[in-house]
């Protein structure tokens, strides 16, 4: 909604012009009918306070208007508070994004290319494990997923996504089913086998290690706590097998959290692996859904309801590479995205843990993308060039904003919008049919009220939390030379 803002040099020119008139007929109208008491008209003498009406006049209407000139008195965001700062300008935004938001892209790429060679390692080893039929294995790929590759993580390349697809036992068929999520979200579904299926009667062992049954007579579901356990167990077999090129470069380790993580650790030994980053590689075993679509375990559900979550990790991919294509070659998206993680991440740097365990729940870095990815799609595209970067940065803020009151956003691809994403963005049935999903629908009110304040506060404020927040800062990748720059 379009704000008037009030032009001060028009206005203050009109009172002027106004009170001067009215003086005028002050003085002219009472002095023609007045005479002095001897008869004779005192107009002789009218001109004097005249002129020095007019030139007082024009004194104060030139310092009026010297003062309703001077820079930073006219323009107001629509976070303006009298008597408070009004947000960052687009010089503070572009230092700090340099000093501290973006990636050096050569450290970035060290760190991918070094993370994408073990891995490869990894899968390759364990698809050529000789495993009986009626058990788990790696199909033999992997699909790098994240802001890490998608060109928008900040901070620092230490943190890196993969999703390994399993295998599974040949003529084991499972059916995905629906759940049901009132948390928001990507749909829950449980992976069942069909009624009076032969194959878990079978393999006793395999059902015995892996299925549950789900309370019918001769159905089972398949259990993400015991593929994650062997999926542990079968990453540290393969990890064991290709230490050894490694073990020059770097020290690695492999943890099973308490949050059934399975987190791959990276220590260098030397300079190869860039700057000395220490980085982490949460290794994430998936079943194909079809369509390029993956199912994981789900993080939030109980053991005993053994659900699984959707994955879009192709499609996302692909909507970023459409929009790349689509947009202007200086286009300021991903720095965009990359400038509000950073507002989320200043602005809850004061809060308990409590207090910012919810502030980034409701601002998690997959809800900034979708607010993103909304507005891309209703913004035409050549209104993404740089230099609009800070009409986007007030859009991307409002319709968060706005959000936030209304207590809704739509998943982008379960959101049922018709004709928002391009064509070739296919999706499996199961998710065609799920109902439109609310990504806050598990926040009360009170919360997302709470977030919408502190939001419009981190961004009227952000000069003040950079001052506060970076001082101690270095950035991973910039700050440290690396020796391999000047060889490429």
């Amino acid at each position: 909604m379009s704000v008037y803002t009030l032009n001060l040099r028009v206005f203050w020119l009109l009172v002027t012009c106004v009170v001067g008139v009215l003086l005028l007929l002050h003085h002219f109208v009472p002095r023609g009918s007045d005479e002095r008491s001897d008869g004779c008209s005192d107009q002789g003498t009218g001109s004097v306070p005249l002129i020095k009406y007019v030139f007082a006049f024009a004194l104060c209407y030139f310092f009026i208007r010297y003062c309703s000139s001077q820079p930073g008195t006219t323009k107001r965001s629509f976070h303006t508070v009298a008597g408070k700062p009004t947000g960052p300008k687009r010089e503070l935004l572009e230092e700090h994004f340099e000093r501290h938001v973006r990636l050096s892209p050569h450290v970035l790429g060290h760190s991918k290319a070094h993370v994408a060679k073990l891995v490869s390692e990894l899968v390759r080893v364990g698809r050529a494990d000789v495993l009986p039929e009626s058990s788990l294995a790696f199909r033999g790929d992997f699909v790098q997923i994240g802001s890490s590759y998608e060109e928008h993580k900040v901070g620092s390349p230490d943190c890196f996504d993969i999703l390994v697809p399993l295998r599974l036992p040949r003529g084991l068929k499972l059916e995905p089913c629906s759940h049901g999520n009132s948390r928001g979200g990507a749909p829950l579904v449980t992976l069942e086998t069909p009624r009076k299926e032969e194959w878990p009667r079978r393999h006793k062992a395999f059902t015995d290690a892996y299925l549950r049954s789900n309370g019918s007579a001769g159905m089972y579901r398949l259990s993400p706590d015991s593929v994650m356990r062997w999926f542990y167990c079968a990453s540290q077999r393969c990890l064991s097998t290709v230490r050894y090129p490694f073990d020059q470069r770097c020290l690695l380790s492999l943890s099973l959290s308490e949050g059934q993580r399975v987190q791959l650790h990276l220590t260098p030994r030397s300079d190869y692996v860039c700057c000395h980053i220490s980085m982490g590689v949460r290794l994430i075993p998936a079943l194909p859904l079809g369509d390029s679509a993956f199912l994981v375990a789900s993080p939030g559900a109980q053991r005993s309801q053994d659900l699984w979550t959707v994955y879009f990790p192709k499609q996302e991919q692909k909507l970023l590479g459409w929009l790349k294509a689509k947009l202007p070659a200086s286009s300021c998206h991903l720095k965009c995205l990359q400038l509000l993680k950073e507002v989320r991440d200043l602005g809850g740097q004061t809060l308990d843990q409590q207090a910012g365990a919810e502030w980034k729940g409701v601002l998690s870095s997959y809800v900034l993308k979708t607010a993103w990815l909304r507005l891309l799609f209703s913004t035409p595209f050549e209104a993404w060039e740089d230099r609009h970067l800070m009409d986007r940065m007030e859009d991307l803020l409002r319709f968060l904003r706005d959000g936030l009151q209304t207590r809704s956003l739509r998943h982008l691809l379960l959101g049922g919008d018709k004709g928002l994403l391009p064509e070739s963005v296919a999706l499996p049935k199961i998710v065609k049919e799920t109902v439109p999903s609310n990504m806050w629908a598990e926040f009360s009110a009170e919360s997302l009220d709470l977030v919408s304040a502190r939001l419009s506060y981190s961004w009227t404020h952000l000069p003040r939390l950079i001052r506060l927040g970076r001082p101690q800062r270095t950035t991973l990748g910039r700050g440290v030379r690396c020796k391999h720059v000047d060889a490429e």
